[in-house]
């Protein structure tokens, strides 16, 4: 993985100096420019990952270069403001413009090296919500006529005029975040944000910061929560959440408000949240690894999302749907499924849901040839039927793409060692050779439960 490239602009020589030597010490790679000449010509041969800006220099001041920056056209960037004569009026002008963040001078080590992770971590949560989004095209209703896709679609538009929280219960890959973004669509929220969270993004020692934000020197962070004000927060396998965070969460939405971490000062909680859990809630509460008052919070309104092989009939359309889009958005053939090849596709049992689907069709489009898609074409497509281990061995599905045939591998793998070790994941980071901070990250996003060391 390339290392994160970061741009420190700044018309004093000490100052780049020794924020380069800083950041530089922190394995980042990094470029410095004296005047916003050199910025722009830096930018023009690299896009930075995150921009270190100066307000006051000789030849144009920073808040005139963000201002450029934003009039240009391109996607915006991440920059953090640095000043030693900064006022209230710059930092919300900064901030106005996009800037992140705002670091007074004398530069505090800390504090620098804190707004640059973060800064980093809400960039890369904010690609990755961009990336999901075009990995399925957004359709403008969920795709499908069956009885069970109708009885869910109306069931939603009558969540939609109320403001509680909504729960979607289902399989992975069924289509959850979707189905959050047609309730948001339809509610009288609609003009508000729609923020996106996983469960796995908020596993982080600091991820309270992250939800509920937080105060440090009088100096606010706003979190997901506030970020979300007057629109929908959609919390992705919301079993993920640690217990801290569920207890936490549970509270807010109880009463309605929270405190940022480090504040004081209650704050109105304005946001709409519509969970997805791919677990029974009922029994992560029952073997004690969720909290049962969040769960009630949540459950004001649970909707069952039904897995793809209830609804077989949809798959037609499903299919003519994705390949259109695919066609479209990506200039390939478009190509249609014979009746042989959608009668099979109706029949296979889609352990990867929508998701398998959307991935099946995209490659077939991708490495097939000519008009038509047919049996054999399918079937090989397809791969070989699922394969049962003997003994106590789990039964791998060779048929999943490469990622998500992974992730089951890798969960009955460490399920395995993880017993081995007696349930001891200091023990198990040995035996699989994972600095043991990486592999909690790793177990959790899993799903696979851990006891105390």
């Amino acid at each position: 993985m390339a290392a994160t490239h970061i741009l420190v602009v700044d018309d004093e020589p000490d100052i780049r100096s020794l924020v380069k030597d800083i950041l530089l010490d922190e394995g980042y790679l990094v470029e410095t420019a004296e005047n916003a000449a050199a910025a722009r010509a830096a930018l023009r041969a690299q896009r930075p990952d995150l921009v270190l800006l100066d307000v006051w220099m000789p030849d144009t001041d920073g808040i005139s270069l963000l201002r450029e920056w934003n009039q240009s056209g391109r996607d915006p960037l991440a920059v953090v403001m640095m000043s030693g004569h900064g006022t209230i009026e710059t930092a919300v002008e900064a901030t106005r413009l996009g800037a992140y963040d705002f670091i007074e001078k004398p530069i505090s080590l800390a504090k620098l090296l804190l707004t640059v992770e973060r800064a980093l971590e809400t960039t890369r949560l904010r690609q990755e919500n961009e990336g999901l989004k075009r990995r399925i095209p957004d359709a403008v209703e969920p795709i499908g006529s069956s009885r069970a896709m109708n009885d869910l679609k109306a069931q939603l538009e009558r969540a939609a005029n109320v403001d509680a929280s909504v729960l979607l219960e289902g399989e992975p890959g069924t289509g959850k975040q979707l189905l959050a973004r047609f309730l948001h669509e339809r509610s009288s929220r609609r003009g508000g944000p729609f923020v996106v969270v996983s469960g796995g993004a908020l596993m982080k020692p600091d991820a309270a910061r992250d939800l509920f934000g937080g105060e440090d020197g009088g100096e606010a962070r706003y979190g997901l929560l506030e970020q979300a004000q007057g629109g929908t927060l959609y919390l992705d396998e919301i079993g993920g959440l640690s217990a801290m965070l569920q207890s936490r969460l549970a509270a807010a939405l109880h009463a309605r408000q929270f405190i940022r971490v480090g504040g004081h000062a209650p704050v109105k909680l304005e946001a709409r949240i519509v969970a997805g859990t791919s677990k029974n809630l009922g029994d992560e509460v029952a073997q004690g690894r969720f909290e049962e008052a969040l769960m009630y919070e949540l459950r004001v309104l649970p909707l069952r999302v039904p897995p793809l092989r209830e609804r077989p009939e949809d798959i037609p359309e499903l299919l003519r749907w994705f390949a259109e889009s695919f066609a479209d958005r990506d200039q390939l053939p478009y190509r249609r499924f014979n009746v042989a090849a959608q009668n099979r596709l109706r029949q296979y049992a889609w352990p990867g849901n929508v998701r398998e689907l959307s991935n099946l069709v995209q490659r077939l489009l991708i490495l097939g040839q000519g008009d038509e898609v047919d049996l054999p074409e399918i079937e090989a497509a397809l791969g070989p039927p699922r394969v049962d281990r003997k003994g106590d061995a789990p039964a791998l599905d060779l048929g999943l793409p490469l990622r998500e045939a992974r992730e089951q591998f890798e969960r009955e793998y460490l399920i395995h060692q993880l017993k081995l070790a007696g349930g001891s994941v200091g023990k198990l980071a040995k035996a699989v050779g994972l600095e043991r901070t990486h592999l909690y990250r790793k177990l959790r996003s899993l799903g696979v439960e851990l006891k105390d060391d």
